[in-house]
């Protein structure tokens, strides 16, 4: 009987204890300021581009108008109209976070009329460097980049290989040194020429106000689309000479010509590899991501690099 009763308790205490469990929700919250341009409304099928400006670490905090002393909200708030959508989020105090700017930006997407491919990224001294960041961790999202005086992860520079950069500094600035621009546009360079470095000479600090003064980076920034592979057509003979074994430590990987179509097999999943040039293939359209074939082996790009050695 003491048994039963000791169950019982027992019983009654675990469901005691699930009972007290309660449902919880914490919510992210990050306040911006957007400007939507002329035309907005009467055009209800038309989609945007859409610039996120990142601002310094002078302006963080919990007033958004502090977000208006430099840079694009500046001129918005100073009457200058932009033929695009203008977002410009405030930090808390922390840096920017690019998992949280990327949230927001899928948040305003759904919200308003943006067109995705179309999507650009500046922002200024903390914002420079939240600007390396942000783009190198979602590199497929934007179609050009514009940091100034900031600087980021040399060695993540090629993820953004397929991006265009146009990036600024000056040359007297005490605050973030000129090094931190130059050492990201060294590493970016091999892998992305076209990248646009412009060095203020007398400039210090303050290198955005001649930047975001000048229509010419707008310009430059609307030109550009977000980067899309597209296919070529190669020889059976060119697609043939790539076919073989691949080794990456204990990773094995098969490639093989089938139906004029030249193939990864894994040993689990099996990737179809369309040409981009005569050695770099790619499997999606969107992603920049990629395969590319040198004398010994090949080099896989996806989040991160590794180099396949060729046996056979």
């Amino acid at each position: 009987m003491k048994k039963t009763l000791s169950l019982v308790i027992l019983l009654f205490t675990l469901i005691q204890a699930r009972a007290q469990q309660t449902p919880g929700k914490f919510t992210l919250e990050i306040n911006y300021l957007l400007a939507l341009p002329e035309g907005y409304a009467a055009d209800t099928a038309k989609k945007w581009p859409l610039v996120l400006f990142l601002h310094g670490s002078g302006e963080s905090g919990n007033d958004l108008n502090k977000v208006k002393v430099h840079g694009l909200p500046k001129l918005v708030e100073a009457g200058k109209k932009f033929p695009f959508i203008v977002v410009s989020p405030q930090s808390g105090g922390n840096g920017w976070d690019p998992e949280q700017l990327f949230g927001m930006l899928r948040d305003i997407a759904g919200k308003y009329r943006v067109d995705q491919d179309r999507v650009y990224l500046t922002g200024l001294s903390m914002g420079g460097f939240g600007t390396w960041a942000l783009a190198a961790k979602h590199p497929g999202a934007f179609a050009a980049i514009a940091p100034i005086c900031g600087g980021g992860q040399p060695d993540a520079a090629w993820k953004l290989r397929y991006t265009p950069v146009w990036c600024f500094h000056g040359a007297k600035d005490n605050v973030v040194p000129l090094s931190a621009s130059e050492n990201m546009i060294t590493a970016l360079k091999p892998l992305n020429p076209e990248v646009k470095f412009t060095v203020y000479p007398e400039a210090g600090h303050d290198s955005w106000t001649e930047t975001y003064n000048n229509d010419s980076l707008y310009t430059w920034l609307l030109s550009h689309s977000r980067h899309r592979f597209k296919a070529i057509t190669l020889s059976e003979k060119q697609l043939a000479s790539h076919t073989g074994r691949y080794v990456n430590g204990k990773d094995t990987v098969q490639i093989s010509l089938a139906n004029g179509v030249l193939q990864a097999n894994t040993g689990r999943h099996t990737l179809p590899l369309k040409p981009a040039t005569e050695t770099k293939f790619f499997w999606s359209e969107n992603e920049p991501m990629d395969v590319e074939f040198g004398k010994d082996g090949f080099t896989l790009r996806t989040n991160d690099v590794q180099r396949f050695r060729k046996i056979k």
